[in-house]
């Protein structure tokens, strides 16, 4: 896998600090509040309980260290590297409170991006041997389309567009507004800039054709069963980018690949992958200790 890029902070900051805000509401963690006191220190581990793919190791000390600056993280594992069961992420220590407080907003999204980059492996090295790229889609979750991309990339994935502006994706209903697919693309051309790239839906071979004589960027071959890919991949012959998409599953994905298609996307990577179980833990031999440093 290439080096990860980290997300920048100025993206991540407000949308942690909103998620703290929602967990908070108007008067704070009142059980914590009411419970630990104010100068009790304490240290806890974060566990993953079956393994997996890591991601979101930055939106968790964002967690924590809004909530508490005076909170420490001691990372155990990399962003993108795998974990196996009961393998320690990471030890927090500090304010205890802080850290109760931040506890459920840091496992959040740790949890849900760890489950996005364990399923995008699985898929990735379903497909290892063939040169298909596994990609993710705009089904993503409202808000949050960046950091699931992004846990897209960490788990070896690559990703679609990231919205409806930064490329032309001609779908079934433009054709059927446009009045047919020559006619949606002539208009797509004659409307964005040459840095755009250009890709239509095909969900027929004879669709196929007439997009290939328009010469465009990219097809997305739609729900076709693995022996129509293999004849789509086939008069495509390098012309354009193949994408296939639909009902794409951990059992079928490699027959998919073995088509010679380009990409295979896949929607429910953001929006109905598993989380990854992970849990903040005390370790057995310690306590609240008013005096730890």
């Amino acid at each position: 896998m290439t080096s990860l890029a980290p997300l920048p902070q100025i993206l991540m900051e407000p949308i942690v600090r909103n998620a703290l805000l929602e967990d908070l509401g108007r008067a704070g963690d009142i059980t914590s509040d009411a419970i630990i006191p104010a100068d009790c220190k304490a240290t806890f581990e974060l566990n993953a309980r079956q393994g997996g793919v890591v991601a979101g190791l930055d939106l968790v000390m964002f967690a924590f260290l809004l909530v508490d600056p005076g909170i420490n993280i001691q990372l155990r594992c990399a962003e993108g590297g795998k974990v196996s069961a009961s393998e320690t992420i990471a030890i927090v220590n500090g304010p205890a409170r802080g850290l109760l407080t931040a506890e459920r907003t840091a496992l959040n999204f740790l949890c849900k991006l760890s489950g996005i980059a364990t399923a995008t492996a699985a898929l990735v090295h379903a497909v290892r041997g063939h040169k298909a790229k596994i990609i993710c889609t705009r089904k993503t979750t409202p808000g949050l389309r960046a950091l699931e991309k992004y846990a897209v990339r960490a788990g070896g994935g690559a990703n679609h567009r990231f919205g409806l502006d930064d490329a032309v994706l001609i779908k079934d209903n433009h054709v059927a507004l446009a009045g047919d697919i020559r006619t949606a693309i002539e208009r797509a051309r004659g409307a964005v800039g040459h840095m755009v790239k250009i890709e239509v839906e095909i969900d027929t071979l004879e669709q196929l054709e007439m997009a290939l004589q328009a010469k465009v960027d990219a097809v997305l071959l739609d729900n076709m069963a693995v022996d129509e890919l293999s004849q789509a991949v086939a008069m495509v012959g390098g012309r354009a980018v193949t994408e296939a998409s639909g009902r794409v599953t951990r059992a079928n994905v490699a027959a998919i690949a073995a088509t010679g298609v380009d990409l295979i996307s896949v929607g429910w990577l953001t929006h109905s992958a598993p989380i990854l179980d992970i849990g903040l833990d005390m370790p057995t031999d310690r306590n609240c200790n008013r005096h730890l440093n």
